[in-house]
């Protein structure tokens, strides 16, 4: 491959932001197969590997570029040693040594990551999983999801256990778990479309038209109001009213019993 050297100079040494950067020490094989290390300061730009003397240099000593290679971890006299290694028989390899085990782990990553090969096999798997979901989503368009025909959903919030046509079977002024209807709570769903573990059960109210120790009040018992957890009072403000009717209703005795003290 040919490459223009002024316009590759000028790469490396424009604002253009790099990939990565750092000091490296580079093997060199000298005269009588004797090696050593040369410290210089890199800077990856894309796929290309550029290498200076110092880090304040003006122009590049050399330049990798990263296609048709593989970078791995080495076995070498020198700790943190990794070589980039290129494909074909007599191809040079280039070793490297970082400082620290940190740093060679990032630039591994880094230099594993630069080539147009790899990119490739990225924008690969992308467009599959793009082509899955756009699936998917005509699927759902053609065949959506039918609730039970039988059944209501709450209105403001459509993950509640859908609301029974029939309202809870109490015993003593207790829910039972094991009725023919269940209980109308705030049970949300799971991934699969099952039911989560029930919410505990609530405290046993005062009925509507006893005193405050519970005894029902002569003539005030046929007004007793309706189970907060029936349908017509499973929406929030519904609830709020019924409850608040109660402490009303307390609050209203208990001033009467002060009077009767008082008096």
């Amino acid at each position: 491959m040919k490459l223009n050297e002024r316009s590759v100079a000028h790469y490396a040494m424009c604002d253009s932001p790099a990939d990565h950067t750092g000091f490296l020490c580079k093997r060199v094989e000298r005269h009588h197969h004797t090696t050593s290390y040369q410290r210089r300061w890199f800077v990856l730009k894309g796929n290309l590997l550029f290498y200076f003397e110092e880090r304040e240099s003006r122009e590049p000593l050399g330049l990798i570029v990263l296609e048709g290679c593989t970078v791995e971890l080495c076995e070498a006299a020198e700790e943190f040693a990794f070589v980039i290694r290129f494909d074909g028989a007599g191809a040079k390899a280039y070793m490297l040594v970082a400082d620290c085990q940190t740093a060679m782990e990032a630039w591994v990553k880094a230099l594993s990551r630069a080539s147009f090969d790899y990119m490739r096999l990225v924008v690969k798997e992308l467009e599959k999983q793009l082509e899955e979901a756009r699936k998917n989503l005509v699927v759902s368009h053609k065949f959506p999801k039918k609730s039970s025909s039988g059944r209501k959903r709450h209105l403001s919030n459509p993950t509640m256990v859908p609301v029974q046509e029939h309202p809870v079977i109490m015993e003593n002024g207790y829910a039972t778990w094991g009725d023919s209807y269940s209980l109308v709570g705030v049970v949300s769903f799971d991934h699969d479309g099952g039911y989560l573990k029930p919410p505990p059960l609530p405290p046993r109210r005062r009925l509507a038209g006893s005193n405050v120790s519970g005894v029902p009040t002569a003539g005030l018992a046929s007004t007793v109001q309706e189970s907060p957890v029936s349908p017509e009072t499973a929406c929030f403000s519904k609830l709020h009213e019924w409850y608040g009717q109660e402490i009303a209703d307390v609050r209203r005795e208990w001033l009467e019993s002060q009077k009767k003290v008082e008096m």
